[in-house]
Order: structure tokens, then C-alpha cells, then sequence
């Protein structure tokens, strides 16, 4: 460490990424207690929006809006706590240049994050370390995102889970009062450090983006809007377990893009769930098994890394998936003919959010009727989905080809008829995001080739004019994939 004069107040830098509040903040909470001077910084970093290829991104302007608001609420703080003219500082740039330089200029011993799992990001975090050792700067990190992580939770040999009820078991034992208490960030806010300069926050045009129909959208932002959307699902989580499974119905809790952008505590949710689950709540039970699902897949992700391109089961690196471009770019746009499938996928264009059962149903399509690899539509979700989370997607992802761990078994295939027929019963879903079908009668909302062409003209419906013929038959396509997985498992004995 560099040397400082005696006396002066030590310094740190807490730098924020996807933890975009100040509330129950790890590091955040870390670095008021540890120093006499914090100052937290956001970078939007040239690194990941340059790799973008859509300027229209509603992640980006969901983000842009958080760090508005995060910045706000510094502000407050700081003004509540004694210290005016605190905030956040805002960069535009490479992140890893930009934080080694800011910490030298700000003269701070440390800089505090929270952990990212990513791989990306642990080769980006691991070269920041490395730069500021160099620099006589320290780096350390903290657990904030997920409940338990890394090797917190292992099976009695010591080695990670790969299936998940065993784990949840494991978790859930763990998982006592200290790991669900949030950190006391407002009792140390008085540590918090003026800005040297006012901060310039750059406009969304000025990072190169242009606004989307995000704001037109049903979906607060910031830690604001986390916690509207929180008030709003309490009332509704004793009824989780059976309407999550709806898409016409308001069962989830929406919460998703929070959590991927930390504008929520999941410390915050866990405990809420856990108070309910303890008093017998089978909603609050399920919804806190979910929040055991998104640490799994996060721990899957830190032990076995290769998931992220490769199948988790390496044998099934082997199945042989079909080019298939009409058939892909059919599932890309919502026109495949299955109006469960269509109108999910036209949710996501439209919105960047899918409801998650609609996301099973879409990837099992994908994979088991058409045949096409899971990573393209892994990639097409990253690109598309606001809460898009590598570790979860992934996961799931790999769950519905049969290729991960505790995946479903590559004999059950999802039926998209019988699954629009179970979870939108009077197709109100369909009719939201198909509208084309929404004069149809509810016997063939589902599956509109199966009604008889005149009478289907009648409701101004004609098959590959208004509404696609579907692009595979089911059955046939079902066959075929179990011959594909078949003929793989037969190889592999």
C-alpha cells in the first residue's frame, strides 16, 4: 500500500454494477464501516454496450433510469446523514481503465464490489485486482446478489450439487437468519464523501442508445419501482404456487429485472418469503424455492463454468441439431402456428419480458419440435429479455433441451397445444398478443388448423394468409426427437 500522511481519513471506492441501490448493500455497507470516506461510482462500460448490436436496447434504458434514481437517493442520504453533496459518481468508458484511474485520482486504499459469477466478469474483476495491487490499491469483494454462493452449500462428500432437491434441501437448512438479515447500510451513512465535482450523469443519446417504449410499458424502475412492484405481488404471494403458472392471470411477482439489476435486496425478499412460509403459506414455500432455483443455477455456473457454451452433460454435445433457418426465424418472429408459442414470443419483442412458464414451453419447442440447437436460443433471449441473467437462462435453457443438470429427461416433450389448453384455458393470453385470433372460439384458439377452413374464414381467420399453418406437426416432430435422443443414448451405451 501506498503511503498517506498521519491523521488523514482513509478512503475507499465502492463500485456498483448490478447492485444498483444503496439499501441492504454488501460492499456498500462494508466500506462505510471499514473507512472515514466512501464514494460509490457506476460505469457504463464501452466493453458491454459496444459488444451490443441493437441501439434500442430497454435493458440499457432500464439501467440508465436506476443509476438516475441511485444518484438521487445518494444525494438523500448523504443530506439525512450530515453530508451534503454526496451522489454518484458516473463514467462512460472501459470500466477496467476507468476504475483504476478514479481510484488513483479520488487517493483511496480500496475498492469495495459486490461478486459477479459471470465468467466475463470474474476475468474483468480478476485484471481490476491485479491493476490496482499494482497501483498499491486494495480490491475485495462481498456476496450481495444471491442468498449463499459458491461452495456454501455442498453435498456431504464436499462437492457441488447437480440436482436440485437435494440442494434446496441443503439451502434451506443453511439458510438461517444471519444469511436473510440485511446490512444496516443508513446507521454508517455519515461516511459517506462529498463529490470533488458535481457528477455529469451522460444522457441515454449520449451513451449511443436510443429510448425504447420502455417507459410506456407496465414496469417501474429503480429501487423505487422494485419496491412498488414488491407492495404490489405481498398481497398476491399466498396464491403463487397456483397462479404462477398462468400467463392471463397476474400471479409472479415481476420482480425479475430487479433482482438481475440489484435494484432489490434479495436478502429483502427472502426474508419476507421465509416469515409467510414458516406460518404455512405454500405460495410463500414455492416462491422461496424459486429464490433456491436462482442461487443453484448461480452456483452451477461458478463450479461449471463450460455451461456456458457447452452442455453441462458433455455426451450431449453430441446430439446432432438441424439448421432449420425458416423454421428458426418462424420461432424468432411468432409465426410458427402454435398460437402459445407465437404469442410468447410476441410478448418478448414486444416487451423484452415472458412470462416463465411460456419460457419452458418456448424452448421445449424450439429443441423437441424443431429441432434447433439451445444455445441459439439462449443467445436470442440474451439479446431480447430484460431480466436476461446468464446463470438462469442458462439453466433453464439447459433444462428444457435435456442437456443440464436435473434437466427434464429428453423423453418428455411439452405439447404446446395441450399446454395452451391447460395455462391459458380461455386463451385471454393468446388474445392479448395474437390478436388476428381473437374472434376465434375458445375449442380452437389453440390450435386454429384444427378447425374446418370455412368455418375458420368466418371469423376472418385464413391459414397462411392471416395466421401461419403450423410450421411442424407435432406428433412427427416428437418422434423425431426421441429417435435423435435415442439414437445418442444407444451410442453413448
Amino acid at each position: 500500500m501506498s503511503e498517506r500522511p498521519a491523521n488523514s481519513p482513509t478512503r475507499a471506492l465502492v463500485w456498483l454494477r448490478r447492485d444498483l441501490r444503496w439499501d441492504d448493500n454488501a460492499a456498500l455497507f462494508h466500506a462505510l464501516r471499514r473507512f472515514d470516506q466512501v464514494f460509490c461510482v457506476f460505469v457504463f462500460d464501452t466493453d458491454i454496450l459496444d459488444a451490443l448490436s441493437n441501439r434500442y436496447d430497454r435493458r440499457v434504458e432500464f439501467i440508465h433510469a436506476s443509476v438516475l434514481q441511485l444518484h438521487e437517493e445518494l444525494q438523500a442520504l448523504g443530506d439525512r446523514s450530515g453530508v451534503p453533496g454526496t451522489g454518484l459518481i458516473v463514467r462512460h468508458g472501459s470500466a477496467s481503465s476507468s476504475i483504476v484511474e478514479l481510484a488513483q485520482a479520488l487517493g483511496v486504499q480500496e475498492v469495495l464490489v459486490n461478486r459477479d459469477y459471470e465468467p466475463q466478469a470474474v476475468a474483468r474483476d480478476k485484471q481490476v485486482k491485479e491493476l490496482l495491487h499494482s497501483a498499491g490499491i486494495g480490491f475485495s469483494d462481498y456476496k450481495d446478489q444471491v442468498l449463499l454462493d459458491r461452495s456454501e452449500v455442498l453435498t456431504q462428500q464436499g462437492h457441488p450439487y447437480s440436482v436440485f432437491t437435494p440442494y434446496k434441501r441443503a439451502w434451506l437448512q443453511k439458510l438461517d437468519d444471519f444469511q436473510r438479515k440485511s446490512y444496516p447500510v443508513a446507521r454508517y451513512a455519515h461516511h459517506l464523501a462529498a463529490l470533488p465535482i458535481p457528477t455529469d450523469i451522460p444522457t441515454l443519446e449520449q451513451l449511443g442508445f436510443i429510448a425504447t417504449n420502455l417507459q410506456t410499458l407496465p414496469l417501474p424502475m429503480g429501487l423505487r419501482g422494485a419496491q412498488q412492484l414488491l407492495a404490489n405481488f405481498l398481497p398476491r404471494m399466498t396464491a403463487y404456487k397456483e397462479a404462477r403458472d398462468f400467463p392471463g392471470r397476474k400471479g409472479v411477482s415481476y420482480l425479475s429485472v430487479h433482482l438481475r439489476f440489484g435494484t432489490i435486496s434479495i436478502r429483502q425478499l427472502a426474508q419476507l418469503a421465509h416469515k409467510q412460509a414458516e406460518l404455512g403459506d405454500e405460495g410463500a414455500q414455492t416462491w422461496l424455492s424459486e429464490l433456491a432455483w436462482r442461487d443453484f443455477y448461480f452456483m452451477i455456473l461458478c463450479h461449471h463454468p463450460h455451461v456456458v457454451s457447452q452442455s453441462f452433460r458433455p455426451e450431449y454435445d453430441h446430439v446432432q441439431w438441424d439448421e432449420a433457418p425458416e423454421l428458426w426465424q418462424a420461432w424468432c418472429e411468432g409465426r410458427t402456428g402454435y398460437p402459445l408459442v407465437d404469442a410468447a414470443m410476441r410478448q418478448l419483442l414486444q416487451t423484452g419480458y415472458m412470462h416463465n412458464r411460456l419460457r419452458m414451453v418456448v424452448a421445449s419447442f424450439l429443441t423437441k419440435d424443431l429441432g434447433i440447437d439451445w444455445r441459439r436460443g439462449e443467445r436470442f433471449f440474451a439479446e431480447h429479455l430484460n431480466d436476461y441473467d446468464l446463470a438462469a437462462n442458462n439453466g433453464g435453457w439447459q433444462w428444457a433441451a435435456s442437456t443440464g443438470c436435473d434437466a427434464q429427461p429428453w423423453f418428455r416433450i411439452f405439447n404446446p397445444v395441450t399446454q395452451s389448453e391447460r395455462f391459458d384455458p380461455e386463451g385471454h393470453f393468446i388474445r392479448r398478443y395474437v390478436p388476428e385470433l381473437a374472434e376465434l372460439p375458445t375449442k380452437y384458439i389453440h390450435f386454429p388448423a384444427a378447425m374446418p377452413p370455412l368455418q375458420l374464414q368466418g371469423f376472418g381467420v385464413r391459414l397462411g394468409q392471416d395466421y401461419p399453418r403450423p410450421v411442424v406437426n407435432h406428433t412427427a416432430a416428437r418422434e423425431r426427437t426421441l429417435m435423435r435422443f435415442h439414437f445418442l443414448s444407444a451410442k453413448e451405451a
